[in-house]
């Protein structure tokens, strides 16, 4: 008997999917990238990436997730037993990514308060590394709690995990169908300001102007693939958990394109929004669009601060607007990926939703209490670093290979996703799959791991970021293998009821 949660509507699962897609990635990443790599030229080979390997991801892990209805651990299980860990895998990078990325949210809720009277002042970088975040002590160091930064923490992790205890429908679709439709509406008057701005046209001549001589050079094909990999949610379990709460007929191929291009239209829609107004910084300070491009931590905290302080009217009211879709962005990002512990916890010990909220959201809140002290920055920088690029890229790898090579699953998920699709897969799919997919993945854990293992980076230390030797290890490389290494321990826990498990497996087939 089908007892898992599904979601209410067809549109609660696209609004769903599409907002954890969306994410702050998309808002201070991709301009940036996009800039860098050849402006308008770039999009021929972003188009290409999310058309080889963005879409086609999404449709195997939404197969993976509505043919074998379960969170991504019981999803690779009812595969093959000896793949769980690839699960797990996945479930644990979620889980440390949701512990630093909740304390990024709750800096942009800060700044939506500190918007009404422009708090950050003048000196925006000096506001956000000194008064804000107090960073007073060197990387590897913890000092005290900063109060500024953990009470919104706090605030952030009741409204996530209060959202999660309302379950699927009544609690992560109701959120998406208010945060989506929010968010989108608050950026579409941040980006119709924008452009009226003096200066925005050079700024968006700036970001579309088109480059091509740079599309022949490899690495720009590699930061395509690494933009709209990183940027769709995919391989690291959240779109199995999501699509396992699909019911059994759904439209799974128009489902992947929906959200893939919904994804990639709120990226252009950023990329025209940050543009114009850095043109419009541009201008205001009669220099180059070089000279003002920045992306991350920098463009979001220090950059937008000092356009918010030059704008012609209403200041603050735009300020709030930014950092209040920033936050939107945030949340619809976190619920998702704290819903993937969730269920694995659910499926594989039995919980009720309640507990594994308790236990999985908990636990998640009180480490992430390490980013909300004096040293919080540091940890946070070196561990998105290291568990993105070798546990979300390494996983994706090694999850394309896995499926399309030594299980051999790809024909089996074709012909289920054409069963219930409108539109039919074909050649496309399994040539991206199998082979333009982990060939691009691989050259780019192959050019990290020559990075990191070679030190090309900083002069002294050789490090990312200058880091020291015991802070990169610690900070970087034993989080980002420890995440491997505990999914693996958890693949050999005990199953609770496994007479159930083996009843769902047969329904599942």
């Amino acid at each position: 008997m089908e007892t898992r949660s599904q979601w209410g509507t067809r549109a609660g699962f696209i609004l769903a999917a599409a907002g954890s897609a969306i994410g702050l990635g998309n808002i201070w990443r991709f301009p940036a990238v996009a800039y860098e790599n050849g402006g308008g030229a770039f999009f021929i080979p972003y188009l290409f990436a999310l058309l080889t390997a963005g879409i086609p991801i999404l449709i195997m892990e939404f197969t993976l997730g509505q043919k074998y209805r379960g969170s991504a651990p019981l999803t690779f299980r009812r595969i093959n037993k000896k793949t769980e860990w690839l699960g797990w895998w996945g479930v644990m990078v979620a889980f440390v990514i949701s512990t630093y990325y909740s304390v990024i949210i709750a800096w942009a809720m800060s700044y939506s308060i500190f918007s009404f009277n422009l708090g950050w002042g003048e000196d925006t970088e000096g506001f956000l590394f000194g008064n804000y975040l107090n960073l007073t002590v060197d990387p590897g160091q913890t000092g005290s709690f900063v109060p500024g930064v953990l009470i919104p923490l706090i605030a952030v992790w009741v409204i996530v995990l209060f959202i999660l205890f309302r379950g699927v429908k009544k609690g992560i679709e109701m959120a998406n169908r208010i945060f989506i439709p929010l968010l989108t509406i608050v950026f579409l008057i941040i980006v119709i300001r924008a452009i009226t701005l003096p200066g925005a046209i050079e700024g968006l001549n700036a970001f579309f102007a088109p480059d091509f001589s740079k599309i022949f050079s490899a690495d720009v094909w590699v930061a395509a693939y690494g933009q709209i990999f990183f940027s769709l949610s995919i391989a690291f379990a959240i779109m199995i958990t999501y699509a396992s709460y699909l019911p059994k007929k759904s439209d799974i191929t128009n489902n992947a394109f929906i959200v893939g291009f919904a994804n990639s239209s709120f990226e252009l829609l950023a990329g025209i929004g940050v543009f114009a107004v850095l043109g419009f910084m541009a201008s205001q300070a009669s220099v180059g669009i070089d000279e003002v491009v920045a992306g991350g931590v920098g463009l979001a905290f220090v950059v937008f601060p000092q356009i918010i302080n030059q704008f012609p009217g209403m200041n603050e009211f735009f300020g709030f607007l930014f950092f209040l879709s920033l936050t939107l962005a945030g949340l619809t990002s976190l619920i998702s990926i704290c819903e993937t512990y969730i269920a694995g916890l659910q499926d594989k010990f039995k919980l009720t939703r309640t507990q594994a909220v308790l236990y999985g959201g908990g636990v998640a809140a009180v480490i992430s209490l390490l980013f909300a002290t004096q040293g919080g920055l540091y940890f946070l920088d070196v561990i998105d670093y290291f568990i993105n690029q070798f546990g979300v890229a390494m996983l994706g790898l090694v999850e394309v290979i896995m499926i399309s090579w030594f299980l051999r699953q790809l024909k089996d998920l074709k012909d289920h996703a054409n069963g219930i699709s409108d539109l039919r897969l074909g050649a496309w799919w399994d040539i991206s799959l199998k082979y333009i997919t982990p060939v691009v993945l691989g050259y780019m854990m192959f050019q990290l791991l020559s990075q990191n293992i070679l030190k090309k980076f900083d002069t002294d230390t050789g490090n990312y970021e200058g880091y020291t030797d015991a802070f990169i290890m610690f900070g970087g490389w034993f989080v980002a293998g420890g995440a491997l290494i505990i999914g693996i321990l958890l693949m050999y826990t005990k199953w609770k009821e496994k007479e159930t498990e083996i009843q769902e497996t047969r329904e599942a087939k």
